[in-house]
């Protein structure tokens, strides 16, 4: 599966991986919000894309209330303030996916995304409860994205499409 993710400026991530310390939780990838998920997002698609996010302002996030969803998994997240800039940036990446991407998870398409950083995932019920009292209440982060990025998450290998130090033209 490829996953087109955020990552956030050192404090935000600094701050995250402490929630995590506190919670007990191991994650393969640093800190982010996902954009989109697909089984194979091609190198043409790529291309596109990069061209996109360099037009693009990514916002900063407000990475702001403390919450869980249940799927298969259990997840305790989280969750992003969203307003019109991020629901922009979001829409002008599935804008460029449509059409040209295998099996993209509805979970993150418009009108289904919640954006967040997962904290726990896959934890039982009693796992979940736990780990929300242990760090309840959760002081806002401020997440200032560091670059946008395609992870290949079975080997890891990170593909950086856009910097955040890329000036918009």
């Amino acid at each position: 599966m490829h996953a087109l993710v955020a990552f956030f400026d050192a404090d935000a991530d600094a701050k995250i991986r402490d929630l995590w310390r506190r919670i007990g939780a191991r994650h393969d990838q640093p800190p982010h919000l996902t954009y989109a998920v697909a089984s194979t997002i091609g190198p043409r698609v790529r291309k596109e894309l990069r061209e996109d996010l360099d037009r693009l302002w990514l916002p900063d996030l407000w990475l702001h209330s403390l919450s869980t969803f249940s799927t298969v998994d259990n997840v305790l997240m989280l969750a992003a303030v969203v307003d019109a800039e991020l629901l922009a940036v979001h829409s002008a990446i599935h804008d460029v996916l449509a059409g040209h991407v295998k099996n993209p998870s509805a979970y993150y398409l418009p009108g289904s995304w919640v954006p967040h950083c997962t904290l726990a995932h896959g934890i039982d019920d009693d796992a979940v409860k736990a780990a929300f009292a242990a760090i309840f209440p959760v002081e806002p982060i401020r997440a200032k994205v560091r670059e946008v990025s395609i992870v290949d998450t079975q080997t890891g290998e990170v593909d950086v499409l856009k910097k955040a130090s890329t000036a918009p033209r």
